[in-house]
């Protein structure tokens, strides 16, 4: 072998060593986030969500992954929880997810729990938020009329069913929010369930938690299954 082959070996060498070498692994995309369905309350539409779902949407959360389902809000809860049961098959066949994430406020906290309760949703529902939910009642129910505010009233068969036994059935991961400054749900302790991550918010008036801030990230968290504050853990209600 001639002096500029020699001078030239080395480099040779270098190259098919590198070329030999297991390419280094591809690290794994991380699998897209639950879809999440969002539940409005009495009176209201899915726009109630449009302030959370864009922070969702700014935390990564793909669009299409995001539901602010309407529904008719005089109809019975029990309606609803079939209306709901349908739009979260229809959700996990569009998606192809195993299970979704459930958020609610107020009254929609009602007909997400008989689904979960009474209609397998368990079994298809990772994470359920309740945002001023009256999971108990609310005496402000007695100022309106139709089904659904019937049986939002405390002591109503609706509710004494739904609460009878187990608040917080099967594998769902369940999270409540309420604040004292809540002139709608009255008592406030009907928010919290037996079972639940329950925590008071600050000082926010019914309408403001599906807007603020603070409760949007301590959702996220929830969704994603980041632990609590220590102080927010609650597994029986407040008296």
């Amino acid at each position: 072998m001639n002096a500029p082959m020699l001078r030239l070996l080395p480099a040779v060498l270098i190259a098919l060593a590198v070329c030999a070498a297991p390419a280094a692994a591809v690290p794994a995309a991380s699998p897209p986030p639950d879809p999440v369905v969002f539940v409005h309350g009495w009176n209201s539409d899915g726009a109630a969500w449009n302030t959370m779902a864009g922070r969702f949407r700014s935390d990564g959360w793909p669009a299409d992954r995001l539901y602010q389902w309407t529904y008719e809000t005089s109809q019975s809860n029990t309606t609803t929880a079939s209306q709901l049961a349908s739009t979260i098959d229809r959700v996990l066949a569009e998606s192809g997810a195993a299970r979704v994430d459930v958020v609610t406020h107020s009254m929609g906290s009602l007909s997400s729990r008989y689904y979960l309760r009474n209609l397998g949703g368990d079994a298809k529902v990772d994470a359920w938020v309740s945002l001023a939910g009256p999971n108990h009642g609310t005496n402000t129910a007695r100022w309106c009329g139709g089904a659904s505010c019937i049986e939002m009233r405390p002591g109503s068969a609706f509710l004494n069913a739904l609460n009878t036994g187990d608040e917080t059935p099967g594998p769902t991961r369940y999270a409540t929010w309420w604040s004292s400054c809540d002139a709608i749900i009255n008592p406030g302790s009907s928010v919290a369930l037996t079972g639940a991550v329950n925590t008071q918010a600050p000082c926010l008036q019914h309408t403001a938690f599906t807007e603020d801030a603070g409760v949007y990230a301590e959702v996220r968290d929830h969704l994603i299954g980041a632990a609590p504050r220590e102080s927010q853990v609650a597994t029986s209600r407040p008296r």
